[in-house]
């Protein structure tokens, strides 16, 4: 169970990848070049510079007034995330033990929706994405209700708590450190894309167990997290809160499920 999150997040990351190259070919039939471009953008640096040197009098500077958009839309994000959950929560609590299949053809559906219609119509994309925790809740649900009936409601509880932490970590960290979430984002999409190889061909030939494979799916959504966090601190990189706050949600439900594999096996031994 834990593979098929994978699938989820490679093709949100296909998605934005895409979104990235078609703006790429719009700025080079626009006529504006790689050199042009870097020109304006120095040139926006220095005028931002001189705004903030004018503005040393007491009144809010330019720095000030990206630190309170920044935080602004942190928030939002985090708001949205939360309440992602709450009903996933839900969604989880009223899963049928036939839910799986359904509920992941359904995010799959949801996340591809999304990622088309987040400029287009944000509110569209806020009800898509409120509509897809829950049909997670759906696909997560059962293979939850079977651990806490072997293992205990304990250990679900404790994956939960475990994974609330590492994300609040690794938040920590994108903010307190300055890091190019472009190159961390490049380098966690392909450790996806390997992971994901991986795990197709593990489940014919058998050469990894769900223990290694939880362990490289922490390692790989701990490095997409910081990535996404980074990206929010960064001014989110274009990109609406609802797309960011899937990003993080995303993240968030493969850790807790890798979290919960290696919990869970761990108290069947």
């Amino acid at each position: 169970m834990v593979r098929g999150r994978v699938i989820l997040r490679m093709e949100l990351r296909v998605g934005l990848d895409w979104g990235r190259v078609s703006s790429e070919q719009a700025r080079r039939a626009s006529g504006i070049t790689p050199a042009g471009l870097a020109a304006e953008r120095k040139d926006a640096r220095r005028e931002k510079m001189i705004d903030n040197r004018l503005n040393m009098n007491g009144y809010p500077t330019t720095i000030e007034g990206a630190r309170e958009e920044t935080a602004s839309l942190l928030a939002k994000v985090l708001g949205i995330t939360s309440l992602g959950f709450l009903i996933t929560a839900l969604g989880v609590a009223t899963a049928p033990a036939w839910s799986t299949i359904p509920g992941m053809i359904a995010v799959l559906v949801l996340v591809l929706a999304i990622t088309f219609t987040r400029k287009a119509s944000p509110a569209l994309a806020l009800g898509l994405f409120l509509t897809l925790t829950y049909f997670m809740g759906w696909e997560i649900g059962p293979l939850i209700h079977r651990y806490a009936q072997t293992v205990g409601s304990a250990v679900v509880f404790n994956a939960a708590a475990t994974t609330g932490l590492g994300m609040a970590a690794m938040g920590c960290v994108a903010y307190l450190f300055n890091i190019n979430y472009r190159r961390i984002a490049g380098i966690g999409f392909a450790a996806l894309l390997l992971l994901m190889l991986a795990g197709i061909a593990s489940i014919f030939f058998r050469f990894m167990t769900p223990d290694t494979y939880s362990w490289l799916t922490l390692g790989v959504f701990t490095l997409l997290t910081v990535g996404d966090f980074a990206r929010i601190r960064a001014g989110g990189d274009g990109r609406s809160a609802v797309s960011l706050a899937l990003s993080i949600y995303l993240d968030a439900i493969n850790i807790f499920m890798a979290v919960l594999q290696l919990m869970g096996g761990r108290r069947r031994d």
